[in-house]
């Protein structure tokens, strides 16, 4: 058997001959036997990949993790058993939530196979029977009609009327026709209307198809072994973090070995000197760090939430903080997927409608001809040409437009989305079908060879023929059209196709309405009645209009350096108009609309400079829009994709961020994304994005807290080493001040309000570390004052004649004071703490208070002075640590206004030279 594979390319004569089918009689049992023998079942291979002990296991693999178990493993040897469960306890829980967030994978995979489990049904011998889809193999003849699920690719041999639903595979707005014509090879996806393939929904008319592929030969199997085969990317944060961790672990181990040498040459004994180097490490090491990230991140999620964000990847909230560029689908996220009229030309005039969506709600507004000026509201039973081409629409017409009731709040359509169109259209020239006086007497249905549908209608005692359709079926058969004041005049052809063309190249689907007055006897409705001399009433134009908050929210996504791409499947001149009217293409803007077909034969780098250089994507493939996605990644950008059908989800798992759509996505899209919208809004994308600046502040504000601790906790242990002297603090107090102070102090900043502009700033540097020169120069000048007033505290202590207990505990009590008074400076990184508002974060006072609760039981409570080797000291002693605290927050604070005034001043140096050079 021969190897054709551009079945639409083929006669299905030939298709049919290939298989050895006939499609009165289908396939012999011999000839099944042989197939299923030869192709198999009709399914999609799973791809589980590693088991789930490995997958598992893998989560430790990771530099920080080391880092943390090294901490148990020095913990247990110290026989501080508590700490060595919570250390570990931490290490388990970030293992888990890897664990779950790289089996979204496997869910994806599992949905696609899930997603052809149904019935057939075929002819086979002679015979029609349905059987389960797995059964089916190529060759097969299946019958289709509505209701019916596509459970193979086919090539259709017999069509009547067929639409289908591939909204979910190609991205396509509307129900495609299906008809028998050959094909060019080239053809896209979207285009080849002679094939139904698995996974869409037949929605209109009945047909008839001949298998030709399989399992993971059809197209929706191309796309499983492309999510297969995807790997999804570190997102900036756990990229920051590797590269964190690598340098900390360095210098850790660095700085232990240190300690261990200067102790030996000190002449120390060894078991000191390495209990030294162990208190180092451990006060080197955050332990905090992973649980808090985790929980705040886990607190973003819960923001994002009630914004209609939900989060199925902790570190996707984070990654929003750093999009550079939006790829975002049309239809239902940045339109309402909700036809509307937007103008009607009749009699010469061209009308503009207002209003959205199925809404009645709006007004009919006359136009001067051929131009956009609008005047006011008219009433169209005063122009006789828009009454009749409204009227038209609403009586040749089988949708329902429903209104509100107690169990929906917003009006509802059932039918065709075109006809629903007309009919809100009618209603908002309270022109509603019920009230028009009419009865339906015959119908001919909408059929895909005549492009056109016709009714006979009594109309106030008369019998009037109407008829809606493609121009190109409809204008042939008029001989007269309306003028102005309603009279019959000869058609002017060319004046309707240039307001046809006028409309269309805005991306407008256009509909011509006619007419034809018959005798009262006639009962019934031919073909041959409408074929001549019927009066030409009118066009109606409609589109599925963006959403009007989606215009603001690409407004600001600009504002904020971030582009938005459109990548549809959708139809060039509308992907164009929605564009443009949305702002992504603007009116200076040099790029353009670039179709699927256009990206086919270029080379890497042309595809790299067309996919940087243009905003729209039209009719693209799901391998165009993976291509998109890794070819924007490859430039530097972190990608966020938008989409809701099986053709998105290769590109919403590569991307650095996928979002689907919860409301009418697949189920293939939502277990392949990383965030779905539960309104299906792009502003709801634009709101996450915020969110997710905000959650990447009050992270980065916690790191930049947090680091201090460790490093002023290691300097103290290497200034004791050095100087020969006892430790000021020992490995359990050190344990005690990290894991305390980050949960009750730090997780505060989780709660830190978003800084005012957050989304008039660019997005973060991917590539950017964490901490900045200006920030680790903060760092080091806090690691420095803490272990100055702790060591210096703690030798105070001991020189007045206090125990080593109470001057160790003075010295924890330092470091929890300072991270107390430094928590206020890291609320904003730049500025000062009465500038953000003492009492804007409430959380912030309540953790301060139970910490230092906590801190006097550790200090006064007999139990926890025999646990963590504490003793009670003096109200003196507070007195002077608390004095300490305020001086370091005051140097903190001047040093933040001296930097944020030399800033000041560079910019006006800057915009003064500017200003010179443009006068120059």
């Amino acid at each position: 058997m021969q190897d054709l594979k551009d079945w639409h390319s083929q006669h299905s004569e030939a298709v049919l001959k290939q298989f050895e089918a006939n499609p009165e009689r289908g396939l012999s049992p011999h000839q099944v036997d042989r197939q299923q023998a030869q192709f198999g079942p009709n399914a999609i291979t799973k791809h589980d990949g590693d088991g789930p002990l490995k997958r598992f296991a893998l989560q430790f693999h990771q530099p920080l993790v080391y880092i943390l178990l090294s901490a148990v493993v020095v913990t247990l040897a110290l026989q501080e058993w508590v700490d060595s469960i919570v250390i570990f306890a931490v290490v388990l829980l970030n293992a888990i939530i890897g664990f779950v967030q790289e089996s979204k994978a496997i869910n994806a995979i599992n949905a696609l196979s899930g997603s052809i489990k149904s019935t057939a049904t075929v002819i086979r011998d002679g015979v029609k029977s349905t059987i389960p889809a797995q059964q089916l193999v190529p060759g097969d003849i299946v019958l289709l009609q509505a209701g019916d699920k596509v459970t193979a690719d086919m090539r259709l041999v017999k069509v009547r009327d067929l639409q289908v639903d591939e909204s979910a595979l190609t991205g396509e707005s509307v129900p495609v026709e299906k008809n028998l014509e050959v094909l060019a090879k080239e053809a896209l996806l979207g285009d080849r209307q002679n094939m139904a393939f698995s996974s869409t929904l037949v929605v209109y008319g009945t047909g008839v198809g001949v298998v030709t592929e399989t399992g993971d030969n059809t197209e929706i199997g191309k796309i499983s072994e492309m999510i297969a085969t995807t790997p999804t990317l570190d997102t900036p944060l756990t990229k920051r973090i590797k590269q964190f961790s690598h340098v900390l672990l360095y210098a850790i181990v660095g700085l232990a070995a240190i300690t261990l040498l200067i102790g030996y040459l000190h002449g120390q004994p060894l078991l000191d000197s390495f209990m030294a180097a162990v208190a180092l490490a451990v006060g080197a090491i955050p332990e905090g760090l992973p649980a808090a990230v985790t929980i705040m991140l886990a607190i973003g999620v819960s923001l994002m939430a009630k914004r209609k964000a939900v989060i199925r990847n902790l570190p996707a909230v984070e990654t929003l903080g750093s999009t550079t560029i939006i790829c975002s689908d049309k239809t239902g996220t940045l339109t309402k997927n909700e036809m509307t009229v937007e103008q009607i030309y009749s009699g010469g005039l061209l009308y503009a409608v207002s209003g959205n969506g199925y809404d009645p709600e709006g007004e009919i507004q006359a136009q001067m001809p051929q131009s956009e000026l609008q005047s006011a509201a008219v009433d169209p039973s005063t122009q006789p040409g828009l009454y009749a081409t409204l009227r038209a629409g609403a009586l040749c017409n089988d949708a329902q437009l429903m209104a509100p009731d107690t169990q929906n709040a917003q009006w509802r359509i059932s039918g065709d989305p075109t006809e629903a169109a007309l009919l809100v259209s009618a209603h908002k020239a309270n022109m509603a079908s019920g009230s028009l006086n009419a009865k339906r007497v015959d119908c001919i249905p909408f059929q895909s060879e005549y492009q056109y549908m016709a009714t006979l209608d009594d109309v106030d005692d008369a019998r009037i023929i109407h008829m809606k359709g493609s121009i190109e079926s409809i204008l042939p058969k008029c001989q007269f059209m309306l003028n102005e004041q309603g009279a019959c005049v000869a058609l002017d052809q060319e004046a309707i196709e240039q307001q046809v063309e006028r409309l269309a190249a805005k991306g407008l689907r256009v509909l011509a309405f006619a007419s034809k007055a018959t005798s009262q006897e006639q009962s019934t409705l031919s073909h041959e009645d409408v074929a001549g001399e019927l009066v030409f009433l009118g066009l109606q134009a409609m589109i599925d209009p963006p959403r009007p908050e989606a215009i603001e929210a690409v407004a600001a996504c600009h504002r904020a350096g971030i582009r938005v791409k459109m990548i549809t499947g959708d139809h060039a001149l509308t992907a164009t108009s929605i564009a443009k009217q949305l702002g992504i293409i603007q009116p200076q803007s040099a790029g353009k609309t670039v179709t699927g077909y256009q990206l086919g034969d270029l080379s890497e780098h042309e595809f790299s400079d067309i996919a940087s250089y243009n905003d729209v994507f039209a009719r693209v493939s799901p391998e165009n829009k993976l291509q998109l996605v890794k070819s924007l990644q490859a430039e530097g950008h972190v990608v966020a994709m938008t989409g809701d059908g099986v053709n998105d989800a290769p590109a919403l798992r590569r991307a650095d961020i996928g979002v689907a759509m919860a409301l009418n996505g697949t189920e293939v899209a939502r277990d392949a994304s990383d965030m779905m919208l539960t309104d299906d809004n792009f502003a709801t994308v634009r709101a996450a994005v915020e969110e997710g600046r905000g959650v990447f502040d009050n992270l980065k504000k916690f790191i930049v807290w947090t680091l201090p601790t460790n490093g002023g906790e290691g300097l103290v242990i290497l200034l004791a080493v050095l100087l020969g002297v006892s430790l000021p603090l020992l490995p359990v107090h050190i344990l005690w001040v990290n894991m305390t102070t980050a949960i009750l102090l730090g997780l505060m900043l989780a709660f830190e309000p978003r800084e005012k502009g957050i989304m008039e700033r660019p997005p973060y540097d991917p590539d950017a570390p964490i901490i900045d020169r200006i920030l680790m120069w903060r760092i080091l000048l806090v690691s420095s004052l803490l272990c100055i007033t702790a060591f210096g505290l703690y030798e105070l202590e001991l020189m007045w004649g206090a125990t080593e207990a109470q001057a160790r505990t003075v010295a924890v009590a330092m470091f929890v004071v300072g991270e107390a008074f430094y928590l206020f400076n890291c609320r904003s990184l730049d500025r000062s703490v009465f500038s953000v508002g003492m009492f804007s974060n409430r959380w912030i006072w309540i953790g301060i208070a139970l910490m230092m609760a906590l801190q006097l039981l550790f200090t006064y409570q007999p139990l926890m002075n025999d646990w963590f080797q504490s003793a009670p000291i003096s109200l003196e002693a507070w007195l002077r640590v608390i004095a300490c605290g305020w001086l370091i927050s005051l140097i903190v604070g001047v040093e933040k206004h001296l930097r944020g005034r030399n800033k000041t001043s560079q910019a006006t140096s800057d915009t003064n030279t500017n200003r010179v050079s443009e006068s120059v």
